[in-house]
C-alpha cells in the first residue's frame, strides 16, 4: 500500500500543507499499520531481501519511510516496536540469536547506554560519515543520529519576566523564585541536559545551578513537556523548559486550543552567547549479530537520504541531522547548537542522577 508515499509525495508538491501533514497521517496510520503488519508476518523471504528493524520511534510517518526503502531496494523491512529499555534489554538477552538487525531510539542516552551494552557494532560508511555530523555520531561508529530536538526555554510572553532569561543558568536566579515549572529529573531529557551542564561547568557548579532552581519551582515537577508548556502559558509558572518538537506539534495542531499556547510563548534559544543551546537526537546503530548486516548499512545510509531527512522534520517536528528545516519548527527560527560529541549526554549520565538527587530535584 503505497498511502503514506503517495500523501508525501503530495506534500513535497505543495498540493497539502505541511501543518495538515499530522491529521492526514493519523487518518490513513490504522490502515496503513494493518496492511504493514500483515505484510511483516508474511510467508519469509530470503535473507537478502529483508531488514529487521526493533525502533522505540512509534510515529505514523516512520511507516513511510519504511515503504519508501522497499520501493526503492526491494528490501522488506520487519518492525518490532516497544520502549527503549525493553528493546535494548531484549536485543541484549536475545544474544547471537536475536534476529534483529537495526535498533532505532530516541535520547543520546539511550543510544550511549545501548553501546555498552554490547548491543551495536561499529560501522564504518563513508556516506554516513559525510550526512551525520561528527557531533551527532558515536566516536566508535556505534550509533549515528537521525533527527535533532533542541531544549528551549519557554516564559509567559504577556507576564513577562522580572529579568532578562537567555541562558539555562538564568533559572538559578533568586529573581525566578515560584516561577519554575519543570518535569521529572528522571525524565531522560533531563539527565542529558544535566550532563550537558556537567560537561560545561562541571559537577559542582552544575549541582549549585540545580539547587537554586529547584528554589525557584512554583511547584512539584510533574507531568511531561506538553504539560509545562500549558502551565506557563495559563498563568500557573512563569517559565519552564521543553524540547522542540513539542512546540512543534501544538503550533502545528488543527486544534484553536493548542495554538493559543504557543501563541501565548516566548520561545528562547538558550546560550547563543557562547555554547549554545543542547541538542538531542533520535538516531539507530546496527546490531552485534545482525542477520542482515548488508541490508541494515543500506537502510542506516537512507534514513540520512534528502527524502527521509525531510520527512523526519515535518513529521515529527524534528530537525534533520543535514538539510534545510522545515515544517512547524521552522517558525521557531536559525539557532547555534552545543557542539559536544552526543555521546558525552551518555557518559555522564551516572553524574546527572546522583547531581539531581543531592540537589533534591525530585
Amino acid at each position: 500500500m503505497k498511502l503514506f508515499v503517495l500523501a508525501l509525495r503530495a506534500l513535497m508538491t505543495g498540493q497539502i500543507r505541511s501543518n495538515q501533514v499530522p491529521s492526514l497521517f493519523s487518518a490513513i496510520a490504522l490502515v496503513s499499520a494493518l496492511t504493514f503488519t500483515a505484510t511483516s508476518h508474511a510467508a519469509a523471504v530470503s535473507p537478502d531481501e529483508e531488514v529487521n528493524v526493533y525502533s522505540a520511534r512509534h510515529y505514523d510517518t516512520d511507516m513511510a519511510l519504511y515503504e519508501e526503502f522497499t520501493r526503492q531496494t526491494g528490501i522488506k523491512v520487519n518492525l518490532i516496536e516497544g520502549g527503549s529499555d525493553a528493546l535494548i534489554e531484549r536485543i541484549r538477552n536475545e544474544g547471537e540469536f536475536s534476529p534483529a538487525d537495526m535498533l532505532i531510539t530516541v535520547d543520546a542516552g539511550r543510544l550511549w547506554r545501548a553501546g555498552e551494552n554490547g548491543i551495536f557494532q561499529a560501522i564504518d560508511s563513508d556516506l554516513l560519515h559525510e550526512r551525520v555530523p561528527q557531533n551527532l555520531r558515536d566516536p566508535g561508529g556505534l550509533w549515528f543520529g537521525l533527527s535533532k530536538r533542541v531544549r528551549v526555554i519557554a516564559f509567559n510572553k504577556s507576564a513577562g519576566l522580572p529579568i532578562s532569561v537567555t541562558r539555562y543558568e538564568d533559572l538559578a536566579n533568586p529573581a525566578l523564585t515560584s516561577s519554575v515549572c519543570m518535569r521529572s529529573s528522571s525524565n531522560i531529557y533531563n539527565l542529558s541536559l544535566m550532563s550537558s551542564i556537567i560537561e560545561a561547568h562541571g559537577e559542582q557548579a552544575a549541582e549549585d545551578w540545580a539547587s537554586k532552581t529547584v528554589a525557584n519551582f512554583a511547584r512539584a515537577p510533574q507531568g511531561n513537556d506538553t504539560a509545562q508548556l500549558r502551565a506557563v502559558a495559563s498563568g500557573e509558572c512563569g517559565i519552564t523548559i521543553a524540547n522542540t518538537y513539542y512546540v512543534g506539534r501544538l503550533i502545528g495542531s488543527d486544534d484553536q486550543k493548542n495554538n493559543a499556547i504557543t501563541d501565548a510563548l516566548t520561545i528562547v534559544f538558550p546560550n547563543q552567547g557562547d555554547r549554545g543551546a543542547h541538542v538531542n537526537i533520535s538516531g539507530a546503530g546496527i546490531t552485534r549479530y545482525a542477520p542482515n548486516r548488508e541490508n541494515a548499512i543500506k537502510f542506516l545510509e537512507y534514513l540520512t537520504s534528502d527524502f527521509a531527512q525531510r520527512l523526519f522534520a515535518e513529521g515529527n517536528n524534528e530537525y534533520p541531522i543535514v538539510g534545510p528545516t522545515s515544517g512547524p519548527v521552522a517558525s521557531l527560527g536559525q539557532f547555534a547548537e552545543d557542539s559536544i560529541n552526543a555521546a558525552i549526554l551518555g557518559q555522564r549520565q551516572a553524574e546527572a542522577v546522583r547531581v539531581f538527587d543531592r540537589a533534591g530535584w525530585q
